[in-house]
């Protein structure tokens, strides 16, 4: 009864935005690449954690070992609060660092070795042993703290 035929106005039968002076614009609406990105960003947060779910099981048991998770135990140097150096669980004197770590590297695959240091030590003495470990072919250095105690910044005025 009452329709109303509409009459196209271009070639195609969709009306484009003309700019200023009857050139076409060429923008790229981002709007519906933002939702789908954040429909998938949500996805993917609620199904990474199922990912990770296990099956219990019991699995059989065999007379073989277990494969190594390393090759060798990293090498670990202890500063003590009295100033002593160990290597692993034989002290060492200063002067016989160097040599000591140099056989040791030679007969190891692996350069990692862990140093720890008391926190009574100064930190002169740390960065001397640090500098002995890596003219003795250690390049791979970790350095062993104890978390839980107060972060950088957290000191408290008393």
């Amino acid at each position: 009864m009452g329709a109303q035929l509409m009459k196209r106005t271009g070639g195609s039968g969709t009306r484009r935005r003309r700019a200023r002076g009857g050139a076409r614009m060429s923008e790229i609406n981002v709007t519906p690449f933002v939702d789908v990105m954040l429909v998938l960003l949500i996805i993917f947060m609620v199904a990474a954690p199922m990912l990770t779910v296990g099956v219990p099981i019991e699995l059989p048991r065999t007379a073989a070992g277990a494969l190594p998770s390393e090759q060798e135990e990293p090498l670990s140097v202890t500063l003590t609060a009295d100033g002593l150096v160990m290597v692993q669980d034989t002290q060492i004197a200063a002067e016989d660092l160097i040599p000591r770590l140099r056989a040791i590297a030679e007969e190891r695959r692996d350069d990692k070795v862990f140093l720890r240091a008391d926190g009574a030590i100064p930190y002169e003495r740390v960065v001397q042993v640090m500098g002995a470990l890596n003219a003795g072919g250690f390049r791979n250095i970790g350095l062993v703290t104890e978390s839980g105690g107060p972060g950088f910044g957290s000191e408290r005025s008393e």
